[in-house]
């Protein structure tokens, strides 16, 4: 028999008492930013479709909401940044009284917290072709700006002779002026804005100043990188997964959605220094089973892991426009996500989720106070977004309640967020044994009132191998279940039991087959 260890512990996804902040709620908002000064947590700045952006100084307890405005036309992808000065950056779309919708990237600034923002300058001018989707990061060992976008010969085009491609653009002086875009993909994808057009470009920086950026399109998950600073890439595009079902698909009551990737690199200096990390959403279990997923590299992005799933509940149920951060003071990665596990119909709450090993475990809290409805009437937005450094940490999401579209964030303090109490953890008791295992180990729960119970083993990408229990309906008592792993014979990888006890999943993790 292969040799095996069983690390168990219990995560109820369940509420917390979570404490979410009404940012706005006027001037249909969506699809939002947000961005933390590292140097002083207390300053945030977020900004919104089409054109606010909103301000904090007090951590994100309270919020001002201004309008931005430019002489190039700001039109919505909103993308903020900051730099080692506090001066914060926010990236959009043009709408240009002169010149053509959506034909360049703009970065506006400001030094006084959004007192005074700079008329703007820009990156991407190529004629009449279309610049969308753009994201930044910032090297704080030099404060040089890397950009990248998805340029459009004609956005939304199914022409075959018009393509779309992956640019790079850098500003080594705060902004002030751009370098010449350039090209960084090798395969080109169409313009119709779908699974085979190339998007979701999220550069990020490594510990020696690498960039390091993924995308979707034709190929599925692709990556690139620079080792010195934009000037060359590779020649070839590196494959980290084929991103089954594609990055555009349906989720019901929502005009469009997508789970194109962001791109991040540990560089806290811990244990995981210099690991990359891909972070999208696809549909490759089903088109009613969306999922997060989270790829890794530690070897600069050479070769990938096998896609991990970061939500914990069982298969069948949607959860979409993930988006991560890393905590570069201790390595930890941060994931927000809408969620909807706890419905069968299109009621939606938020997720976070967090791993404090490098990918191997997460942890799902729901973050959200209530859950809401979409409507696929409304434009929703394409993204979340969350920002965290030093153990605070602040997502953000839309909400819809009716017509009515509103950004919010969370400022539940980290240890309530670690915290493995469960909601009514009274009701029923669950006792994993012997630990480390033996070849036969047990699942004993206590239920304190009739229940319908379930127990099933599942493969880390979520895939069901084996049932237990299905359905059974279960009486007052204490029952002890055995489970004899030597005779399941179980491939090397990793594995989870899920315990459903009534509408309570209980995550189980993590069996190790070497």
């Amino acid at each position: 028999m292969k040799g095996f260890i069983i690390f168990f512990f219990g995560i109820l996804s369940v509420s917390i008492n979570a404490q979410n902040i009404l940012i706005n709620n006027t001037g249909s908002p969506n699809e939002p930013s947000i961005m933390m000064d590292p140097n002083n947590t207390n300053n945030i700045v977020a900004g919104s479709n089409l054109n606010l952006y909103y301000v904090s100084t007090d951590g994100g307890l309270t919020w001002t909401t201004n309008t931005l405005t430019s002489t190039y036309g700001v039109w919505g992808d909103p993308v903020i940044d900051v730099d080692t000065f506090g001066n914060f950056y926010f990236y959009h779309l043009s709408n240009p009284p002169s010149g053509s919708w959506i034909d360049r990237i703009v970065c506006q600034k400001t030094s006084d917290l959004g007192a005074t923002w700079t008329a703007g300058t820009f990156t991407g001018l190529n004629g009449t072709k279309d610049q969308d989707k753009q994201w930044t990061i910032v090297d704080r060992t030099n404060n040089n700006i890397y950009m990248t976008w998805t340029e459009f010969d004609s956005y939304g085009s199914s022409s075959p002779t018009d393509f779309s491609r992956i640019l790079f653009s850098k500003s080594t002086d705060l902004g002030d002026t751009w370098s010449t875009p350039k090209k960084i993909n090798i395969n080109d994808g169409d313009c119709v804005d779908e699974d085979n057009t190339v998007e979701g470009a999220v550069p990020a920086v490594g510990p020696n100043g690498e960039i390091y950026v993924a995308w979707a399109g034709p190929n599925g998950l692709v990556f690139n990188k620079s080792l010195d600073q934009g000037t060359t890439w590779l020649s070839s595009e590196i494959a980290i997964d084929p991103m089954p079902g594609g990055w555009d698909y349906a989720i019901p009551g929502i005009d469009r959605c997508n789970g194109l990737p962001i791109t991040k690199c540990d560089i806290s200096g811990g244990v995981n220094q210099g690991t990359i990390y891909v972070n999208w959403t696809d549909q490759r279990n089903g088109t009613n089973d969306t999922d997060v997923w989270l790829s890794k590299s530690t070897d600069a992005g050479s070769t990938w892991s096998a896609p991990i799933r970061v939500n914990d509940d069982a298969p069948g149920k949607h959860q979409f426009l993930t988006w991560m951060d890393i905590d570069q003071t201790n390595g930890y990665l941060y994931f927000i996500f809408y969620d909807r596990r706890n419905y069968t119909d299109n009621q939606t709450d938020v997720y976070l989720a967090i791993s404090q090993d490098g990918g191997a475990t997460f942890i799902n809290k729901k973050i959200s106070e209530s859950p809401f409805t979409p409507n696929a009437a409304v434009f929703f937005g394409d993204y979340t977004n969350i920002t965290v450094h030093n153990n605070i940490v602040r997502p953000i999401w839309t909400r819809l309640v009716g017509s009515q579209l509103s950004v919010w964030t969370d400022v539940t303090p980290l240890s309530q967020l670690l915290s493995v109490s469960e909601e009514n953890s009274e009701e029923n008791e669950v006792i994993q044994y012997p630990n480390p295992a033996t070849n036969n180990t047990f699942v004993a729960f206590k239920l304190h009132k009739s229940e319908i119970v379930s127990l099933k083993l599942y493969t880390q990408s979520g895939k069901l191998i084996k049932t237990f229990i299905n359905n059974k309906p279960m009486d007052y008592g204490k029952y002890v279940f055995p489970v004899e792993i030597d005779q399941l014979n179980l491939s090397a990888g990793s594995y989870y039991y899920k315990l459903m006890i009534g509408s309570k999943v209980k995550t189980m993790k993590t069996i190790i087959i070497k």
